[in-house]
């Protein structure tokens, strides 16, 4: 407060009343103008205490001003954690990158920190949502909006299915990316962008395909075409996004005509059941018969091989006899004779009747007819 004592003494002059020297006055709020008296030590005692006051409040703000100083500068340190990257910013510009672990940047406004987690799976669900019911399971509530898709041959199918992907490049995904998208915050932003990425991806691959294989044995083709082409347009965004899979969780024709579809998957299941039983009969019957064919051949040459050999044997055995017959005829004739009727009642399997020769001309040999039926062997 400043005081004004060369007009406080002309006042006081004026007013006819006793003046004091500006140095006797008593300064302070308790001064003549504001009820103070002359020769008052209370008065002045709590003028001196004010001013004693006053005097003090200078090195209490300078305590605060270093307080908020070192905690404006300790508003710098942050941490990231394992699965996550920093990304610092100089005045909203891109400046460096650093590794999970403790860090400082400048404090803001000068620099800031982004903590995107680089090592998190992230999914996206398309043409259907998992919602909560209100006993607190998980339940799938399609979205035509999303699902309706027409196939290369004019049909319509709802297709739904997830796309997992993950964060490759921070700096691309943070700074690079061109969003126009209103209305979202901005962990949605880019869910957002590859939802409706993934939507014009699997819109031209299904396209192109026939309903058929969309419904059946073409599912697994439909995802990696799907997959490539998806990450294709992130790259044209510089999104920094890497599609991991994309998976189809239902593919299935409009419900109106849901029931002609399944008569038809069913006739095709048969079909191919029917040609899945037709081929494995083929598979069974086909080598067993080309092993009995082959088991014929074998026996069959095996045999004219035998016979050939045999007939060779026979050959040379009777050139080698006739040889020694014309040597010795009488001779050869009597060994020959001998040789039969040794093998003759050497056999064993032969019944055998010896009559000497007067008994064979008083008896009437005849043929033993009652065992005619009975087999026997070399008679």
């Amino acid at each position: 407060m400043n005081w004004d004592w060369e007009k406080l003494q002309d006042k006081r002059r004026r007013q006819g009343g006793n003046s004091r020297k500006p140095e006797e006055e008593p300064e302070g709020p308790f001064g003549p103008e504001n009820g103070g008296g002359r020769g008052d030590s209370g008065i002045r005692q709590m003028n001196e205490a004010f001013k004693q006051l006053r005097r003090s409040r200078l090195p209490v703000f300078k305590i605060l001003l270093v307080l908020l100083l070192l905690g404006w500068l300790a508003s710098g340190i942050f941490i990231v954690n394992p699965e996550e990257v920093g990304v610092i910013t100089r005045f909203g510009k891109y400046n460096r990158r650093v590794d999970p672990g403790p860090h400082y940047h400048l404090p803001y406004p000068i620099e800031q920190a982004m903590t995107p987690k680089v090592l998190h799976m992230q999914r996206v669900e398309i043409g259907f949502r998992n919602v909560r019911a209100n006993t607190g399971q998980a339940v799938v509530r399609g979205v035509l909006e999303e699902a309706a898709m027409l196939t290369g041959d004019e049909n319509i199918v709802n297709v739904q299915f997830i796309v997992q992907y993950q964060i490759k490049d921070p700096v691309d995904f943070l700074f690079k990316a061109d969003l126009q998208i209103s209305n979202l915050n901005s962990a949605d932003i880019y869910s957002e962008t590859v939802k409706n990425a993934a939507q014009a991806a699997m819109r031209e691959v299904i396209g192109g395909s026939l309903i058929d294989s969309a419904l059946t044995d073409g599912k697994n083709q439909i995802q990696l075409e799907t997959r490539d082409l998806l990450q294709n347009i992130l790259d044209r965004y510089s999104s920094g996004i890497q599609v991991q899979a994309v998976q189809l969780q239902d593919v299935t024709p409009p419900q109106e005509v849901s029931a002609s579809f399944k008569d038809v998957a069913s006739a095709r299941e048969d079909r191919i059941r029917s040609i899945n039983e037709a081929e494995a009969y083929s598979n069974e019957i086909l080598p067993r018969t080309r092993g009995e064919a082959a088991e014929i051949l074998n026996r069959a040459e095996a045999y004219k091989k035998a016979v050939a050999e045999k007939a060779n044997g026979d050959a040379q055995r009777f050139l080698s006899v006739l040889a020694e017959y014309n040597k010795a005829k009488e001779v050869t004739q009597k060994r020959m004779y001998l040789e039969t009727m040794e093998a003759i009642l050497s056999s064993p399997g032969m019944e055998k009747v010896i009559i000497g020769g007067e008994a064979g001309r008083a008896v009437l040999p005849f043929l033993p007819l009652n065992r005619a039926e009975q087999p026997q062997g070399g008679r």
